[in-house]
């Protein structure tokens, strides 16, 4: 009977140990995490999902508002609940981009539209707290960890060029803090820069290298909240240690660069470039990744790898067809060489429009040239691009498909995946693009699960090639419609051949010098298998697209 035991004993070590050598191997050519092939999904947190109705009216803000310009409910506990059920996974996002989460005024303002609340999060009352229509600092906690878990990483939303609007519940900030006035005239660089976006938006003196004090009502807030002396104590800290001068930017950087040290998130999208001098988001870059890699060292084990803090800026008009820079008439500037990893790529909602081959080639050409080591996000839908790609939500399917494979970034907005209506009656301006998720559909409407199907298998071949968004492009194929991608770096490699426009049943296409004769290959759109033979794969699906990797 020991003998029985000690055999049953030795088996299972065996089995241990071959088990944990198998895991071993595929750790090591598990493909790595890079930004430029990230697959970013990028919400509003009040639309996204109500996951705690008590927060809901946790701040009075109930006067009359115009169409979907009130909060809706959407919280941090919303997205934590989606992050829980699998639903980015599903989707094969790598990345969540959230709006601002810090607490936004109390008051409403009329645009002309009708009232409107801060629910979108760009209306900034305190950048060290979070709103608590959003949820509570254990939330987010809760948030950051759950995603990192699951390989997925966070950026959240920089806003640095201005406050949220003065109204009866929100004083203005002091004067030595922020103008109102001039507005901008967008005529020039300087008439981007010093001058308010519109009216009633008090823009930060960016510029100044003035020392200035905190703002009263900061004072009075974090004293009635018992947190002053511990904020003052921090902001003594920060400016000792990296000698800036404590201009208005600077305490902004810090206050922002601490949703790094609190919450270990990833990277952050910066709103309103173009309204700063460039200096501003080079020494923001600079603050975010010192903090990033303090962070990494207090909590060893907690990084997910060894990228670097991620920048991402939106320079609103910055096209990829400008390549290394955005012209304002009398003067081109490169973000990329003053704190940018990327930048949101403003026309591929238009060039979507142009042929696969065409769109791709140019991509790549311009990536892996004149930006190498940068990259772009695109988009084919945004929540303040009123010129959307496929507005009435006729092309799903080519939008997910041009999106997804595209070279660069790509940014899925809340609902592209489900075609979640951008025309909603009513509606002025962008409220129309910021409704809320359409999880009914995603639970019951045929149709909507067909589209959700392919972003998902879309989104998933993304994930696990970093050739596909970050490899060189280079077409095998014209007809029938066949390219390959290629990453290389270190030592990882990764190759794709990828179909489109084929005719569905059985069908043959040339895999070029991607795989070589013999090499069994999945094509992860049907699941099917097949053998490489004399340069070509021979396989019968019901789609009309391949997405092959190699088994």
């Amino acid at each position: 009977m020991k003998k029985i035991l000690l055999l049953a004993v030795a088996s299972l070590l065996l089995a241990n140990c071959s088990t944990q050598q198998t895991v071993a191997k595929k750790s090591e050519t598990k493909a790595p995490f890079v930004w430029e092939n990230a697959n970013v999904y990028f919400l509003l947190i009040d639309r996204f999902k109500n996951g705690n109705p008590n927060n809901d009216k946790i701040i009075n803000r109930n006067q009359p508002t115009g169409k979907l310009r009130d909060f809706e409910g959407g919280d941090l506990r919303g997205v934590i609940q989606k992050i829980d059920e699998g639903y980015f996974d599903k989707l094969g996002i790598t990345a969540i981009w959230i709006t601002p989460v810090v607490e936004q005024i109390h008051g409403c303002v009329d645009e002309g539209t009708g009232n409107t609340y801060g629910f979108h999060g760009y209306w900034t009352k305190d950048w060290t707290a979070i709103d608590p229509s959003y949820g509570t600092s254990a939330d987010l906690k809760e948030l950051v960890d759950k995603a990192h878990k699951r390989g997925i990483r966070i950026l959240l939303d920089a806003v640095i060029n201005h406050t949220g609007p003065v109204t009866d519940l929100d004083p203005v900030y002091p004067s030595d803090w922020v103008r109102t006035s001039p507005k901008c005239t967008y005529q020039s660089y300087d008439t981007y820069i010093n001058c308010t976006l519109v009216e009633n938006l008090p823009d930060v003196k960016t510029e100044s290298d003035e020392a200035v004090e905190l703002p009263p009502m900061l004072v009075d807030k974090w004293k009635a909240e018992g947190r002053y002396e511990q904020e003052v104590a921090e902001l003594d800290a920060f400016f000792a240690k990296t000698g800036y001068p404590r201009a208005p930017r600077y305490y902004i950087m810090k206050w922002l660069a601490d949703y790094i040290t609190d919450y270990g998130i990833d990277g952050y999208r910066a709103d309103t470039v173009k309204h700063t001098y460039e200096n501003v988001w080079e020494d923001f870059q600079k603050v975010c990744n010192l903090t990033f890699e303090e962070y990494k060292m207090a909590n060893p084990g907690k990084a997910l790898d060894s990228n670097s803090f991620f920048t991402v800026g939106e320079v609103y008009g910055y096209n990829i067809g400008g390549k290394r820079f955005y012209d304002f008439g009398d003067r081109k500037v490169d973000y990329f060489a003053n704190g940018f990893n990327a930048l949101i790529n403003f026309d591929f909602r238009n060039e979507a429009k142009m042929k696969y081959e065409a769109l791709f080639s140019k991509y790549n050409d311009i990536l892996h040239n004149d930006l190498k080591g940068y990259s772009v996000m695109n988009y084919v839908s945004s929540h303040d691009d009123g010129y959307p790609y496929d507005k009435k939500r006729e092309k799903p399917i080519e939008s997910g498909t041009k999106l997804l494979l595209a070279p660069g970034i790509s940014q899925v907005y809340y609902g592209d995946e489900s075609a979640r209506s951008l025309d909603i009656p009513g509606t002025e301006g962008d409220a129309t693009l910021r409704s809320f998720m359409n999880w009914d559909a995603v639970q019951n409407n045929l149709v909507t699960k067909e589209v959700l199907a392919h972003w998902s298998k879309l989104g998933n071949f993304r994930k696990n090639h970093p050739a596909v968004g970050g490899g060189v492009h280079e077409l095998i194929s014209s007809s029938p419609y066949v390219f390959s991608r290629t990453y290389s770096k270190n030592n990882f490699t990764d190759k794709v051949v990828v179909g489109l426009e084929l005719s569905k049943g059985n069908k043959v296409i040339t895999t070029g010098k991607a795989f070589a004769n013999g090499v069994k290959v999945r094509d992860a759109y049907s699941g099917k298998t097949a053998v490489v033979n004399d340069g070509k794969v021979t396989i019968d699906t019901d789609f009309d697209i391949l997405l092959l990797e190699k088994l």
